[in-house]
């Protein structure tokens, strides 16, 4: 805009009806925020070692006859993201499907499981909760979604374990750590994570304002200012404050865990490089030999496509389907195409390879 075209008024009005959208906005979130808390779909807890559990989801939907699923989270964040609201709701609509639901919950670590390593979490939590579904059903192997870091820890647990997965699904799944594309990956090169890791679990708001700080513009001013500015009804609202509240609840990472990750995978690629090795077992992606779908999200800045495409280079999967999905990555679980597109891709999958 030139000189001549600035108009002071009309700048001190926008700003006078922007701060009055904005005060007007605090008691219809505050209101929202009472909304929000809405119950989860049901589920049992079946299981459990410690703080990590394992859950059933109560079917609401004819069984289709596929073996159980089994979703993998990551431990940033919680796995609520999967079931923000009745009508955005991965395992939801999976359920909808008549698939047989289970989920696996990390907990909340705290200072007495510093020493938690990525063998306890492969070779001891997730070895245990596949093996209580695999008793439950008297079944050999079971279907496995894994999402974001929880599909890394399923190929690393297939690739150790194959005989137990009968069909694996990765989810914006990070592969090759080392893309040029990967924000996260440029800020871990320079971390000192034993200096970070000397006192203890590395705290979770720290790595959320790290994951907000990737991308600030357009993951904090721009919504709130997009708040301010557009008219939302009460529940657009309280869908709003349920993405806060989910965003914002960031479990610690325990000590051994970020250092073995972020040094291994990130610093050293070494799934990709195939000198991966956890619990002292070499983990080689070329075991994976079972039928495999990876979902990428084409404006993934947590994991671009160019760190999940690798996969089937490294795979053995003969039946191997890829499946883009034009959203980010928090889109991948909320937004409406996704929420169109994945759960009916992802039944119709595996009940074509029961």
């Amino acid at each position: 805009m030139s000189r001549s075209q600035f108009d002071p008024a009309a700048l001190a009005r926008e700003l006078e009806e922007f701060s009055r959208r904005a005060a007007d906005l605090l008691p219809a979130l505050q209101a929202a925020a009472g909304q929000a808390a809405i119950d989860a779909t049901p589920s049992e807890l079946v299981w459990r070692d410690g703080a990590i559990t394992l859950h059933r989801y109560r079917a609401i939907a004819r069984p289709a006859g596929a073996a159980p699923l089994l979703i993998v989270y990551a431990l940033v964040n919680r796995p609520s993201v999967m079931d923000l609201e009745p009508e955005r709701s991965m395992i939801r609509s999976l359920l909808n499907h008549g698939l047989d639901v289970y989920l696996i919950d990390w907990g909340s670590p705290d200072g007495s499981d510093r020493f938690r390593s990525l063998d306890d979490y492969l070779n001891r939590y997730l070895h245990g909760a596949v093996q209580h579904i695999l008793d439950r059903h008297g079944i050999d192997a079971l279907n496995v979604l894994g999402v974001c870091q929880g599909g890394t820890f399923s190929l690393c647990y297939t690739a150790l374990h194959p005989a137990r997965i009968r069909n694996l699904i990765t989810m914006v799944t990070p592969v090759d750590f080392k893309t040029p594309e990967d924000l996260l990956s440029k800020w871990a090169q320079g971390l000192d994570v034993q200096l970070m890791t000397a006192n203890g679990n590395v705290s979770g708001e720290f790595l959320n304002a790290t994951y907000l700080a990737l991308m600030p513009f357009r993951l904090t001013q721009q919504k709130y200012v997009a708040l301010a500015t557009q008219q939302q009804t009460p529940a657009q609202l309280a869908t709003f404050m349920r993405m806060e509240r989910w965003i914002f609840d960031s479990p610690d990472i325990p000590a051994t865990t970020f250092r073995e990750f972020t040094e291994w995978f990130y610093q050293q690629n070494r799934l990709v490089s195939g000198t991966l090795s956890i619990g002292g077992l070499a983990v080689d992606l070329a075991a994976i030999r079972c039928p495999l779908l990876n979902i990428y999200a084409t404006k993934d800045h947590i994991v671009p496509p160019s760190a999940s495409l690798p996969l089937q280079q490294l795979v053995s999967s003969e039946d191997y389907e890829v499946l883009a999905v034009e959203t980010g990555h928090i889109g991948m679980y909320v937004s409406s195409r996704s929420r169109q597109l994945v759960p009916q891709k992802i039944a119709t999958w595996l009940l074509e390879r029961i």
